[in-house]
Protein backbone atom coordinates (compact mmCIF):
# COMPACT_ATOMS: atom_id res chain seq x y z
CA UNK A 1 0.00 0.00 0.00
CA UNK A 2 1.39 3.39 -1.00
CA UNK A 3 1.59 6.17 1.56
CA UNK A 4 -0.83 8.28 -0.45
CA UNK A 5 -3.43 5.48 -0.29
CA UNK A 6 -3.98 5.95 3.44
CA UNK A 7 -7.67 6.56 4.25
CA UNK A 8 -7.02 9.95 5.87
CA UNK A 9 -5.13 11.23 2.83
CA UNK A 10 -7.75 9.80 0.48
CA UNK A 11 -10.52 11.60 2.40
CA UNK A 12 -8.61 14.89 2.29
CA UNK A 13 -7.96 14.50 -1.45
CA UNK A 14 -11.64 13.76 -2.08
CA UNK A 15 -12.61 16.77 0.01
CA UNK A 16 -10.27 19.07 -1.93
CA UNK A 17 -11.61 17.76 -5.26
CA UNK A 18 -15.17 18.41 -4.06
CA UNK A 19 -14.20 21.95 -3.00
CA UNK A 20 -12.67 22.55 -6.45
CA UNK A 21 -15.85 21.37 -8.18
CA UNK A 22 -17.95 23.58 -5.89
CA UNK A 23 -15.73 26.59 -6.64
CA UNK A 24 -16.30 25.99 -10.36
CA UNK A 25 -20.07 26.09 -9.87
CA UNK A 26 -19.89 29.22 -7.71
CA UNK A 27 -17.78 30.92 -10.38
CA UNK A 28 -20.34 29.93 -13.05
CA UNK A 29 -23.12 31.37 -10.89
CA UNK A 30 -21.28 34.70 -10.56
CA UNK A 31 -20.39 34.78 -14.25
CA UNK A 32 -24.06 34.29 -15.18
CA UNK A 33 -25.44 36.78 -12.66
CA UNK A 34 -26.93 38.92 -15.44
CA UNK A 35 -28.17 36.15 -17.73
CA UNK A 36 -31.98 36.08 -17.91
CA UNK A 37 -33.52 32.87 -16.58
CA UNK A 38 -30.29 31.56 -15.03
CA UNK A 39 -30.70 29.55 -11.81
CA UNK A 40 -27.69 29.20 -9.48
CA UNK A 41 -26.36 25.72 -8.79
CA UNK A 42 -24.44 24.26 -5.88
CA UNK A 43 -23.16 20.84 -4.89
CA UNK A 44 -24.89 18.79 -2.22
CA UNK A 45 -23.03 18.43 1.07
CA UNK A 46 -20.18 15.93 0.87
CA UNK A 47 -20.22 13.15 3.42
CA UNK A 48 -17.23 10.79 3.44
CA UNK A 49 -17.08 7.22 4.67
CA UNK A 50 -14.20 7.21 7.22
CA UNK A 51 -13.17 3.67 6.28
CA UNK A 52 -12.79 4.21 2.55
CA UNK A 53 -12.43 7.96 2.14
CA UNK A 54 -15.03 7.86 -0.61
CA UNK A 55 -18.39 9.69 -0.59
CA UNK A 56 -20.81 7.88 1.70
CA UNK A 57 -24.35 6.88 0.84
CA UNK A 58 -26.59 9.72 1.89
CA UNK A 59 -29.22 8.89 4.44
CA UNK A 60 -31.95 11.14 5.66
CA UNK A 61 -32.03 12.45 9.19
CA UNK A 62 -35.21 13.31 11.00
CA UNK A 63 -36.10 15.00 14.26
CA UNK A 64 -37.99 12.18 15.98
CA UNK A 65 -38.35 13.59 19.50
CA UNK A 66 -38.58 17.13 20.83
CA UNK A 67 -35.40 16.72 22.92
CA UNK A 68 -33.24 15.73 19.94
CA UNK A 69 -31.02 18.12 18.03
CA UNK A 70 -32.32 19.14 14.60
CA UNK A 71 -30.41 17.74 11.60
CA UNK A 72 -27.85 20.05 10.06
CA UNK A 73 -29.20 22.35 7.40
CA UNK A 74 -32.67 22.73 8.90
CA UNK A 75 -34.03 26.03 10.08
CA UNK A 76 -34.54 26.52 13.77
CA UNK A 77 -32.91 28.05 16.80
CA UNK A 78 -29.19 28.40 16.22
CA UNK A 79 -29.48 27.75 12.48
CA UNK A 80 -26.94 29.45 10.27
CA UNK A 81 -28.82 32.24 8.45
CA UNK A 82 -26.45 31.91 5.48
CA UNK A 83 -27.67 28.34 4.89
CA UNK A 84 -31.33 29.30 4.51
CA UNK A 85 -32.54 28.99 0.92
CA UNK A 86 -33.67 32.26 -0.59
CA UNK A 87 -36.22 32.56 -3.32
CA UNK A 88 -35.11 35.91 -4.65
CA UNK A 89 -35.79 35.94 -8.39
CA UNK A 90 -35.50 39.01 -10.59
CA UNK A 91 -38.17 39.85 -13.16
CA UNK A 92 -35.78 38.53 -15.84
CA UNK A 93 -35.95 35.12 -14.14
CA UNK A 94 -32.37 35.22 -12.84
CA UNK A 95 -32.04 33.92 -9.29
CA UNK A 96 -28.34 34.57 -8.60
CA UNK A 97 -27.70 36.55 -5.41
CA UNK A 98 -24.13 37.86 -5.59
CA UNK A 99 -23.87 38.37 -1.83
CA UNK A 100 -24.74 34.71 -1.20
CA UNK A 101 -22.34 33.55 -3.88
CA UNK A 102 -19.49 35.60 -2.38
CA UNK A 103 -20.23 34.15 1.07
CA UNK A 104 -20.17 30.64 -0.41
CA UNK A 105 -16.91 31.39 -2.22
CA UNK A 106 -15.27 32.61 1.00
CA UNK A 107 -16.47 29.62 2.99
CA UNK A 108 -15.37 27.28 0.22
CA UNK A 109 -11.91 28.84 0.07
CA UNK A 110 -11.34 28.52 3.81
CA UNK A 111 -12.58 24.89 3.76
CA UNK A 112 -10.19 24.09 0.89
CA UNK A 113 -7.27 25.75 2.68
CA UNK A 114 -8.04 23.75 5.83
CA UNK A 115 -8.08 20.44 3.91
CA UNK A 116 -4.88 21.34 2.04
CA UNK A 117 -3.14 22.29 5.29
CA UNK A 118 -4.24 19.06 6.96
CA UNK A 119 -3.00 17.08 3.93
CA UNK A 120 0.41 18.77 4.07
CA UNK A 121 0.71 18.29 7.85
CA UNK A 122 -0.22 14.61 7.49
CA UNK A 123 2.49 14.12 4.88
CA UNK A 124 5.01 15.94 7.12
CA UNK A 125 4.08 13.68 10.03
CA UNK A 126 4.52 10.58 7.88
CA UNK A 127 7.94 11.82 6.74
CA UNK A 128 8.99 12.30 10.35
CA UNK A 129 7.76 8.80 11.23
CA UNK A 130 9.72 7.26 8.36
CA UNK A 131 12.82 9.28 9.19
CA UNK A 132 12.98 11.33 6.00
CA UNK A 133 12.89 14.61 7.84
Amino acid sequence: MAVTDLPLLAMLRTRMQWQQARQTLIAENVANADMPGFRPRDLAALRLDPATGKPAASGTLALTQAGHMAPAGTAGPGADPRKVKSFEVRPSGNAVNLEEEMMKAGDNQSDYQLAASMYQKSLDTLKIAVGKR
